[in-house]
């Protein structure tokens, strides 16, 4: 698995823990609720998670406003926590990370999807982020 897809999942367990047990930013961004695994990671992978769990939180409000604006038939409050915390990292990375083409945080955020959400996750995560993409797009054109 490339280190950039690990720091992702990191991100998303953390954002995780951040909306079911109210962690400080920066009691995530010490990594102790990892533990003894905190070491296994490199210091690149937990840098690049650093930058998107601080990044996302510090944003909360504008990415979540994003998220609700393109939620069809769905509240904010019936979305799965997983799911949340995969859209907020994906959606983050869509608008603050142009560095990286927008596709690909669109992938990785779908195969988060297929292997920490539910069945249809990844078909949710692809048309909220799919759409958010594309409202960037046009606002980039008017």
């Amino acid at each position: 698995m490339a280190s950039r897809r690990k720091a992702r999942i990191l991100a998303v367990q953390a954002l995780y823990a951040w909306e079911m047990s109210g962690q400080s930013l920066s009691e995530l961004l010490a990594f102790e609720w990892l533990d003894e695994k905190k070491n296994a990671y490199e210091p690149e992978i937990l840098a690049f998670s650093k930058l998107l769990i601080a990044g996302t939180i510090e944003r909360i409000e504008e990415i979540d406003a994003l998220i609700q604006r393109h939620l069809e038939h769905w509240t904010f409050e019936r979305l799965r926590k997983v799911d949340l915390a995969i859209l907020r990292v994906g959606t983050y990375s869509l608008i603050y990370q142009s560095d990286i083409p927008a596709q690909i945080n669109i992938d990785e955020a779908i195969e988060i999807a297929k292997e920490y959400g539910s069945e249809d996750s990844y078909r949710f995560i692809n048309g909220v982020l799919d759409g958010i993409l594309k409202d960037r797009a046009e606002e980039g054109q008017r």
